[in-house]
């Protein structure tokens, strides 16, 4: 039976930043919006796809950040640097810091990451203002570059999720929301 994308994953209330599970449900996150960016492409809601993409690399970052926390913590320059990590990067994860936390996560071997996290920035703008042939307000052009760049990242994403697999509690719900999504993505390329 194939995985159905469920509002009940995206609506559960997430376990707290300090329990296990907390990165298994960021996993499940991402793989999940990842899915539903690629569905929206799927009916040309291409902007609607652009916000999805941008949700599941968030809720990626955020699993990676708290996976990585107790070395990040250690490689903060201060105390309040340490508290604002477990504090809010960890749990909300803002916008305006995404690339520099990348870059932190960059410095423990998580190659190229920032380069996706931009590319995830770049997708946020095409969101709010869509095609922009100026390219003053949007990095997209055409609905058709933004599109192959949310497949881009969505299939990167999809990547580094699977890479974790040997990290964390790796159980069968997280297994079908990756395969289902991996279809759909294999399905979608041919389409573009």
């Amino acid at each position: 039976m194939a995985f159905m994308v469920s509002v009940e994953v995206l609506d559960r209330p997430l376990p707290k930043p300090s329990d296990a599970a907390y990165v298994e449900a960021r996993l499940l996150e991402a793989l999940t919006e990842a899915k539903l960016a690629v569905e929206f492409l799927g009916r040309g809601l291409v902007r609607n796809a652009a916000g999805k993409a941008f949700q599941a690399w968030k809720a990626l970052l955020a699993a990676l950040l708290r996976l990585e926390l107790e070395k990040l913590k250690a490689l903060a320059r201060t105390e309040e640097e340490s508290r604002w990590l477990e504090s809010t990067a960890v749990p909300r994860v803002p916008t305006t810091r995404m690339f520099s936390l990348s870059l932190m996560l960059e410095g423990l071997g998580y190659r190229g990451l920032s380069a996706w996290t931009e590319r995830a920035l770049n997708i946020h703008d095409y969101q709010y203002h869509g095609p922009d042939p100026d390219m003053a307000l949007s990095k997209y052009r055409s609905k058709e570059e933004a599109a192959r760049a949310i497949l881009a990242l969505v299939a990167e994403a999809a990547e580094r999720a699977e890479a974790l697999r040997g990290r964390v509690k790796w159980g069968d719900e997280l297994e079908k929301a990756l395969e289902a999504l991996r279809i759909s993505l294999s399905t979608a390329s041919g389409s573009l």
